[in-house]
């Protein structure tokens, strides 16, 4: 029997991958839900799936994060409805691989449209939230890239630094707050991303693939403990300590290896 939590929880991205474990997860633990994504038919089913199994309120919102406006218009909508956030997983996020030169000027600003601007917005709109109530937590997705730049992955790698790198400023900021953030840095996952991003899988990212289930639940553990970020995985844990270790230009060659084959 789950004990019903009446916290809210916000999960953009929250349509498949990694949105959509978060709000299984969160859902067994009782918590209510805003699942937000532009797939309203897959909000839907997942939301009902939700309902029937844990017997928990669940919020769908279509919206495309990209425009700051729908973000502004998101957090309006649940104040009328007198939903307060306590949790936000911000996990939506675009990739594309391939060489800078190559993609279109457009395709590069959307992605940093969505993965740092939007995100920039729909934490600073649920964090100024959380920061007058005294309480509450926020948890940013990065990636392993953003712990260095990666041929092929310029744009994207270099989003997530901004994230990350965001990430730990607003964890200092914000303690005194109230309010814990914690960014979580995954590896390779079988969540559909590298399909999207057109991303190479390597047999060395073969090797490194983790399921959601293993990631999401390391990132709900060091948002509860109130850790700066998390690295899943002792492979990509490692990897990270091999960046901090050698010189930028062989870990770089490395991991544009592991990544392009």
């Amino acid at each position: 029997m789950v004990l019903i939590n009446t916290s809210w929880v916000l999960i953009t991205g929250a349509s498949s991958g990694f949105g959509e474990e978060f709000a299984r997860q969160y859902a067994e633990q009782g918590h209510s839900l805003v699942l937000v994504a532009r797939r309203l038919d897959r909000l839907q089913a997942l939301a009902e799936t939700l309902r029937h199994q844990y017997g928990i309120e669940v919020v769908t919102e279509q919206v495309d994060l990209s425009d700051i406006a729908a973000v502004t218009q998101l957090h309006q909508r649940l104040q009328d409805r007198g939903i307060e956030i306590y949790i936000l997983i911000n996990n939506a996020g675009h990739g594309l691989q391939g060489p800078f030169v190559d993609s279109t000027l457009d395709a590069a600003l959307a992605m940093v449209q969505l993965d740092v601007a939007s995100l920039t917005a729909i934490t600073h709109v649920f964090a100024r939230d959380m920061s007058k109530r005294g309480h509450g937590k926020i948890l940013l997705v990065a990636s392993l890239l953003a712990y260095q730049g990666v041929e092929n992955f310029a744009v994207y790698a270099a989003a997530k630094a901004y994230v990350l790198r965001l990430g730990e400023a607003l964890h200092r900021e914000l303690y005194r707050e109230g309010v814990t953030v914690t960014t979580l840095c995954p590896g390779m996952a079988e969540t559909g991303f590298a399909t999207a991003a057109q991303q190479k899988v390597t047999p060395v990212l073969k090797q490194l693939m983790m399921q959601p289930a293993p990631v999401v639940r390391a990132g709900i553990r060091a948002l509860q403990v109130g850790r700066i970020s998390v690295v899943p995985g002792w492979a990509n844990k490692a990897l990270v300590i091999l960046t901090w270790a050698t010189p930028r230009r062989m870990h770089q060659a490395f991991l544009s290896r592991a990544m392009n084959g």
